[in-house]
């Protein structure tokens, strides 16, 4: 990553202290904005998540960064399967209990306050692991990919759906634009946090992608990892395994 990005400026929070609050204010309106600011499209993107998770047979998965939920929700569809969805954020948490209940999927989805960086599970414990959008946001990214490793089984997979950068013509251009100057002002109509959306854009153009995330993974002991662009490449899915 090029230089550190944070949501707020002028304060004395760390980046994991400040990416909590971040998320506690924009919890109740981060569904709505999503489903717009993404055309939908990411509904697709957790779609094929879930496909390549029930490729793998995986039946204990837990879901980082879990947010309000979806990717938890979809992986529940895989056949047996029991998903442990943790987040920072007790305001995303909340909304995600809401979610979960309401499709009466509490025998299936477990939905815990935690942190990344620090996961409150033994070794091997998971099937596969998956993180939607949640990466970039690590305070320390080696550490929070060291501690999925960690608690991964051997042989397990690792799936990762996160925002990446076009790079063709005019893909790219356009892009840029729309995070540039889109993203932000429609984030700002609607959301009570302002700061919250040109930080995600920002988080987003500063954050490794492709090969450069792979490396990364490599580096922090995972195999086989690849990336698969989705939609001209303004989103990418890495799939890696624990050895």
């Amino acid at each position: 990553m090029s230089k550190i990005v944070t949501p707020y400026k002028n304060t004395n929070k760390g980046k994991k202290e400040q990416v909590t609050e971040m998320f506690d204010n924009v919890s109740k309106e981060y569904d709505f904005l999503n489903r717009v600011l993404t055309f939908g499209l990411d509904i697709n993107w957790r779609k094929k998540v879930v496909k390549i998770v029930a490729e793998n047979k995986a039946k204990n998965i837990l879901d980082i960064a879990t947010g309000t939920g979806d990717l938890a929700i979809n992986l529940a569809k895989i056949k047996d399967a029991k998903i442990t969805g943790l987040d920072i954020s007790n305001g995303m948490l909340s909304i995600a209990k809401e979610k979960v209940k309401k499709k009466n999927l509490q025998d299936k989805i477990k939905l815990i306050l935690g942190d990344s960086e620090k996961l409150p599970f033994n070794d091997n414990q998971f099937d596969a692991i998956t993180v939607g959008y949640g990466v970039r946001n690590f305070e320390n990214l080696d550490k929070g990919l060291q501690e999925i490793y960690r608690v991964l089984k051997p042989n397990g997979v690792f799936v990762v759906l996160e925002t990446s950068q076009p790079t063709t013509f005019p893909m790219k251009q356009l892009f840029q634009f729309y995070s540039k100057y889109v993203i932000p002002t429609v984030g700002g109509l609607f959301s009570k946090d302002k700061k919250a959306y040109n930080y995600l854009p920002e988080s987003a153009a500063n954050f490794p992608y492709g090969k450069a995330f792979n490396n990364i993974l490599i580096k922090n002991g995972f195999i086989n990892a690849q990336d698969i662009p989705v939609t001209f490449g303004i989103s990418s899915i890495y799939v890696a395994k624990k050895n």
